[in-house]
């Protein structure tokens, strides 16, 4: 769902874009995701956001095709939970550019509200957001890693796409 129907500048692959990556609770929902928090309550406590709020966001994100849902048994019920598509997973380097971008250029406001996109391969930071600026590898979600000092002291593996009705 475009973000405004009277956008003069859909020819424009930014606006298009911007369409569905603009709002900036779609990417916290991404980031969420990536981080392997694809369950509605628990990105519901982490994000501290209002049901309809989060409801609709990741509506749009599945219709968008960037989220799908999985089925999974909680003991009590079925339930859902969110996994990224292969197209969600070509976000990964809007959000890594996004983090680079705020580690470098925005204040944090504590010491442990850092975040860094560390490539698995090496174990170093990189500071782009597709490549690893020490040893030149690409970047995937497979090979990335990001260091949330809030969430771990240790650098946390990034969810990959659904493979087969199962993340991988």
């Amino acid at each position: 769902m475009p973000l405004r129907s009277d956008w003069s500048h859909r020819n424009c692959s930014i606006a298009r874009g911007l369409d569905i990556l603009g709002d900036p609770w779609a990417l916290l929902v991404l980031r969420e995701v990536f981080f392997g928090n694809g369950r509605f309550d628990a990105m519901k406590a982490r994000l501290e956001v209002a049901d309809s709020v989060l409801t609709k966001r990741l509506g749009g994100l599945v219709d968008a095709g960037l989220l799908e849902k999985r089925a999974y048994d909680d003991g009590r019920r079925p339930r859902q939970e969110y996994v990224l598509t292969p197209k969600g997973e070509d976000t990964l380097p809007v959000l890594n550019a996004v983090s680079i971008w705020a580690e470098k250029h925005m204040p944090a406001p504590a010491d442990r509200a850092h975040m860094d996109v560390v490539h698995s391969g090496c174990g170093q930071r990189t500071t782009s957001a597709d490549t690893c600026t020490a040893c030149g590898a690409r970047l995937t979600a497979a090979t990335t890693s990001w260091h949330s000092r809030t969430r771990s002291d240790q650098p946390i593996q990034l969810s990959t796409a659904a493979a087969d009705g199962a993340a991988a």
